[in-house]
C-alpha cells in the first residue's frame, strides 16, 4: 500500500502544479492575515488599546502552525523523484 507522498510523486505534473499552486495560496492567504493582525495589533497598541495583543498573537501561531502544517503536503521536486527512479531502475 502506497502513502500520501509516493503517490503524490507519481501524480501527472499538471496535477502536481494545480496542488502546489493551491496550497501556495494557501499560504499567501494566511501571511496576509497574520500581517494585518501585526498591523491591527501594533496600531491598538500604539493607542494603548492592549486588549487585542493577546488575541492578535494567539490567532497569528495558529495560524502558523497551520502554515507549517502545510508545508507537509507541497509536493517533491520532480527531478528529484526522477533521478530516484531511473537509479531504481538501472539496479533492476
Amino acid at each position: 500500500m502506497s502513502d500520501f507522498r509516493e503517490t503524490q510523486n507519481q501524480a501527472h505534473p499538471n496535477k502536481t502544479n494545480t496542488i502546489m499552486l493551491g496550497i501556495i495560496m494557501l499560504l499567501i492567504g494566511i501571511l496576509s492575515i497574520q500581517i494585518w493582525l501585526l498591523y491591527s495589533a501594533l496600531n491598538n497598541a500604539l493607542d494603548e488599546h492592549r486588549d487585542i495583543a493577546i488575541p492578535a498573537f494567539i490567532g497569528s501561531a495558529i495560524l502558523f502552525l497551520v502554515g507549517l502544517w502545510l508545508l507537509k503536503y507541497l509536493p517533491d521536486a520532480r527531478g528529484k523523484f526522477d533521478l530516484k527512479e531511473r537509479n531504481e531502475n538501472k539496479y533492476k
